[in-house]
């Protein structure tokens, strides 16, 4: 009785499908033979049935991963100098979502775990100073080391900093102290590193990736990358970090790129380079001219630049890396988070004429430039944030904010101590200077290290400045109205076009390109104030442009004559260091068709996402610590997020 009542059933499913014609039978499709075999699988499969959940069967990501791929520990030299006494795996616990006790002995915790982490401990002298407080030995026969343990005994940490950073920077640091290849004291640290990570990675949890910082400070100049791995320990135990000091090193890109090169070839894995936000580089991060060999930017150097370094750290403690008012002086939201007063060590005074060289979209202008000349745009870079702590706590939080290193965790004077100073040029960056800022933002399928190193070399990836607040940014030939009202716009988002990080072409006559953007709020965070499209241009005279529209934001504002949307407003209680989301919006969405496209012309787009403003952490330490800050002391905040861009590229 029953095996008939299933043939039934079953032949009463089929006839049932059949007659809807809404989902075309797949080519080659055939029946099992055996029609009581059939199941709603079957079904599914030869009529394309879709299923109930709109999740199921999804092949794009859809959640954000958030985490830092820019963190330093006590191995690294100058986070141990300056007070960092938290290793590895004290960084993975915190970053898991444990308490810790800081380096000042001060209990810490996230409000929320980070889904990844990457430590980044410097190439060069990893593991030094750890082995220097510990009174190892061999650094005590070297005049110098032991001038500097007994410093550190007396002390004096601060002064010992200061004089390790400023031989290093300059390129004086004693040979028999150097940490790097060929000691065995260089491998074990290394060794270290990979097996915490190791220990730490829990896939479809938390992910912990293996990296490293390569530390290239040219004559006090920040080129800093940092380098990626796709990889388990079995393949990066198999080399050790590329460092900067010859003949093992050297502190010219193009050297390490072939590094790269080397260990994809030695090993079989994946490995990319992240470069290090440009503020601190004095003109010299995104050059036209080669600041090594003095010659224009080649064909080469394009090449091996977009192969290896796909992604900007554009956003992070040393300040914001976007853009400048110098660059940008009608964008009313330039003036961010500046850090422009000089190069990594302050030994060279900043000049405006470098700002051009140093910031993202101006990078990404001139990467337009360099494509119409050499084939190949060099610098065609997706965006993300990180904190570059070196204290070991990922915190970009800005009530939760824990200082660049040890010697700046919460204190009730550390926005008036001087972050760094160099009396030679008589330049100093204060204290309060210090951005909390930001995270790396990863549209990955999975959260494996596979998942989130294939998303990052795809590009689809946007910087925070701390708020985790959930960002989408396509764009296609396509999208109307409707598809912004989606309570799932990443379903029109993939099917119509590319996500951030893609490439459009083809334009097709009379069409210009249209984008798809979506934003929600941080679910503990402020509300929204606007969602920006930045474009830049090549004209076909030769010249570079940039425009910023807001196409998307809170409340009834209308935009004035001149484009200008009027501020959201703010509802900062600085004393008591808090806000209400009384003004902005909780999410915002639109679909913005470029006005001025010409198809002849190279271009990108990228969104902005501007928060209401909030506190500054600087606003949570003076309620905290009941001080009074100076008039020059900022107390309020506009939260940002930027997406990868998305390229435009003439077919012809």
């Amino acid at each position: 009785m029953f095996p008939r009542m299933n043939q039934l059933l079953a032949i009463s499913l089929l006839t049932l499908v059949i007659s809807q014609p809404a989902w075309p039978q797949e080519p080659g499709a055939v029946l099992n033979g055996d029609i009581g075999e059939l199941t709603k699988g079957d079904v599914q499969k030869l009529y394309k049935v879709p299923p109930y959940s709109p999740y199921a069967e999804r092949s794009f990501p859809l959640r954000p991963l958030f985490g830092d791929t820019h963190l330093h520990t006590d191995l690294s030299l100058d986070a141990a100098a300056a007070g960092a006494r938290l290793g590895p795996e004290d960084a993975y616990r915190f970053a898991k979502g444990e308490q810790v006790i800081s380096s000042t002995g001060q209990p810490v915790k996230l409000a929320r775990p980070l889904d990844f982490l990457v430590v980044a401990d410097h190439s060069d002298g990893m593991g030094f100073f750890t082995d220097l407080i510990a009174g190892k030995p061999e650094l005590l026969a070297v005049p110098q080391g032991r001038k500097w343990f007994d410093m550190l005994q007396a002390g004096q940490a601060q002064a010992v900093t200061l004089e390790i950073l400023g031989t290093f920077s300059q390129g004086k640091f004693p040979k028999e102290l150097y940490y790097g290849p060929g000691n065995p004291a260089y491998r074990s640290t290394w060794e270290r590193i990979v097996d915490a990570a190791e220990k730490a990675n829990d896939p479809g949890h938390f992910t912990a990736i293996i990296g490293y910082e390569w530390t290239s400070t040219a004559t006090g100049d920040n080129l800093h990358r940092n380098v990626i791995f796709r990889d388990s320990g079995n393949k990066a135990l198999q080399i050790v970090p590329y460092t900067t000091l010859p003949p093992l090193g050297s502190t010219n890109p193009r050297d390490l790129w072939k590094w790269l090169a080397n260990y994809k070839e030695k090993t079989g894995g994946d490995v990319l380079a992240i470069a290090h936000n440009g503020n601190l580089s004095n003109g010299t991060m995104f050059p036209l001219i080669d600041s090594f060999n003095g010659k224009p930017i080649d064909r080469d150097y394009a090449q091996q630049r977009a192969k290896w370094e796909m992604l900007y750290e554009t956003t992070q403690i040393k300040g914001d890396g976007e853009t400048h008012p110098f660059l940008s002086p009608n964008d009313e939201f330039a003036n961010f988070e500046r850090w422009d007063k000089g190069n990594l060590d302050l030994s060279q005074k900043k000049t405006p004429d470098m700002f051009e060289f140093e910031y993202a979209r101006s990078a990404l202008k001139n990467g337009l430039k360099l494509e119409a000349g050499l084939g190949v745009n060099p610098y065609k870079f997706g965006l993300i944030g990180s904190t570059d702590s070196h204290t070991g706590l990922a915190t970009a939080d800005s009530d939760n904010f824990w200082g660049k290193a040890a010697i700046a965790e919460p204190s009730p004077d550390r926005w008036s101590h001087p972050f760094m100073t160099n009396p030679k040029t008589g330049t100093t960056i204060m204290g309060w200077e210090a951005t909390a800022s930001g995270y790396a933002a990863v549209w990955a399928q999975e959260n494996t290290r596979v998942s989130i190193f294939d998303a990052m070399k795809r590009r689809e990836t946007y910087a925070t400045t701390g708020p985790r607040m959930i960002v989408r940014f396509f764009g296609g030939w396509d999208y109307d109205a409707k598809d912004a009202q989606s309570r799932s716009p990443a379903l029109a988002g993939y099917t119509k076009g590319v996500p951030m990080g893609g490439d459009l072409t083809d334009a097709s006559a009379g069409k210009s390109p249209t984008f798809l953007v979506a934003a929600l709020k941080d679910p503990i965070g402020a509300n929204l104030d606007r969602y920006q499209i930045v474009k830049g241009w090549l004209t076909k005279d030769g010249k570079l442009e940039e425009k910023v529209y807001d196409v998307a934001w809170s409340g009834d504002r209308k935009p004035g004559p001149d484009g200008k949307l009027a501020p959201v407003g703010n509802s900062v209680d600085v004393a008591n260091a808090t806000w209400t989301n009384t003004i902005g919006a909780s999410e915002l969405g639109a679909v913005w068709t470029d006005p001025s496209f010409d198809p002849a012309e190279r271009a990108f787009y990228y969104g902005r996402v501007i928060e209401i403003p909030t506190p500054r952490w600087t606003a949570y330490d003076a309620k905290y610590f009941s001080v009074t800050m100076t008039p020059d002391v900022p107390m309020t905040v506009t939260q940002r997020a930027y997406t990868s861009p998305i390229w435009y590229t003439p077919a012809h």
